[in-house]
Formats: structure tokens, sequence, C-alpha cells
């Protein structure tokens, strides 16, 4: 089990990142969250097996089509007891 948060910057909101991103992650298993950021970027933290959140990782390099990712930010975190993934 592993966790990662996530900080993505470019033209990523107001393009399906956070549906995109809630879509993957319960399709992988993946728990905790994404949410918009008043800056403009999109943060999320996602849990689970490693296989699993990397690939939440790779898609937050790309994005949904029409994102245009400039950078992402990756932060390793200790696992919780996080349950589920929800849009903030």
């Amino acid at each position: 089990m592993i966790r990662r948060r996530v900080v993505i910057r470019g033209r990523v909101q107001g393009v399906f990142f956070r549906d995109s991103t809630l879509r993957l992650a319960r399709r992988h298993g993946v728990e905790g969250w994404v949410m918009n950021r008043a800056d403009g970027a999109v943060e999320a933290v996602y849990q689970g097996e490693a296989d699993a959140v990397e690939r939440l990782v790779a898609f937050s390099r790309e994005g949904p089509r029409g994102a245009q990712v400039e950078s992402v930010e990756v932060e390793e975190e200790e696992p919780d007891d996080s349950q589920g993934f929800t849009v903030r």
C-alpha cells in the first residue's frame, strides 16, 4: 500500500480532469480524493496498491483530452485509513 499527493498545473480545470480521475481511481481500486485549487491547479491524493497508484500518477502527467499538463509534483505520504475516492 502506497500513498502519493499530486499537484497538477497547466490547463487542467474545465476539462473533466476530476471526473476522469474519479472514474479511473474507482476502476483500479485506488482510494483518496481530487479537487480543483483556487490557483488553477488540480490536487489529488492516491492511495492503494503500487501499480494502481502509479497508473493514476501516469494519468496525471497526461490528463484527459483537452488538458495541457505543464507540471506535476508528486510527494510520498504515509498511507492512512482512507476509504473510497471522492471529488472535493
